[in-house]
């Protein structure tokens, strides 16, 4: 499957009509990219996310990157915390994390809609507030029915991007994420990707575990094609630029969306086809750390009401 997030996102570059790739200028940031900055977009060890045990560890970004998208809207989302306030994914990791650790456990099975509402409080509710409380409820019930309550423990084992990215998606729906083009099937699996690479990631730092994330191929979101665009790697022609610059919402598989998120992916397996001893997963990371440090961006990202990213 992996690989067919690659060839079919491949399919929707090479035959785009509102989105293309400047290569010109891709090939100029590629000679700047300094392999040393590299790196999981989590080893920083965010509001000490790593003094858990691993098991906690794993079975909590289960839950998280089931969530872990859409945080947009007017007014944004955001949470006070004791670094000042946070707003996206980093409010949604504080919120879960002080949560699960105020209660020494990782289990959701029965918390109720309000108490979720109540972890996830801030100034404004966060977008698809119930949409995210359901599909955690449901994640739990699979794991306490499929997996005898403890997703770790059913894949401390598996080392390798492929396998364990078939058991997410055949386990868990709330990761299915397939558009169509040109009457066409196109794969992007976000979410689960961003799970199985968060996985062997922490394996490998944390156990030193000898794991596989190189099929990987990038997680299409909204943060780094606007960061592409602001580096004039990716351009969109004059309808959909008046679109995202006048915040229009775009609909989930519209051909415009699917072309936005494509191209993203066509963009990472070229940087990672013309540097040696990388993944495309690192430079996924690469360019979403990338998104958060990049300052004065004055092109807005595309807004798609949608539960994939």
């Amino acid at each position: 499957m992996l690989e067919k997030i690659k060839e079919s996102c491949n399919y929707v570059a090479k035959n785009s009509k509102y989105v293309s790739i400047n290569y010109d200028v891709l090939d100029e940031y590629i000679q700047n990219i300094d392999l040393r900055n590299l790196k999981f977009w989590l080893s920083s060890n965010p509001y000490n996310l790593f003094d858990m045990d691993i098991d906690k560890i794993i079975n909590f970004m289960l839950i998280f990157d089931s969530i872990d998208y859409c945080f947009w809207g007017q007014p944004k989302w955001t949470i006070e915390t004791l670094d000042g306030k946070k707003d996206g994914c980093d409010a949604l990791l504080y919120a879960l994390l002080n949560y699960v650790k105020k209660v020494d456990k990782v289990d959701f099975s029965n918390v109720s809609f309000k108490e979720f509402s109540d972890i996830l409080k801030g100034n404004v509710d966060i977008p698809f507030l119930k949409e995210r409380y359901d599909t955690v409820v449901s994640i739990c019930d699979i794991v306490n029915k499929k997996m005898n309550g403890n997703f770790y423990n059913y894949i401390k084992n598996i080392n390798n991007d492929d396998e364990l990215f078939d058991i997410i998606i055949n386990n868990f729906n709330a990761f299915y994420d397939v558009r169509e083009y040109n009457n066409q099937k196109i794969y992007f699996y976000k979410l689960a990707q961003l799970l199985t690479s968060d996985i062997l990631h922490i394996k490998e730092l944390i156990n030193g575990t000898k794991v596989d994330y190189s099929h990987l191929v990038g997680c299409a979101d909204y943060k780094i094609p606007q960061t592409l665009r602001a580096l004039g790697i990716i351009e969109f022609n004059s309808e959909l630029s008046k679109i995202v610059d006048n915040k229009q919402l775009i609909d989930e598989n519209s051909i415009y969306e699917v072309e936005i998120r494509a191209n993203m992916i066509e963009v990472i397996s070229y940087i990672n086809s013309k540097l040696k001893n990388t993944c495309s997963i690192d430079i996924n990371d690469y360019l979403f750390l990338a998104s958060k440090s990049v300052k004065d961006i004055v092109k807005p990202y595309h807004l798609c009401k949608n539960k994939n990213y």
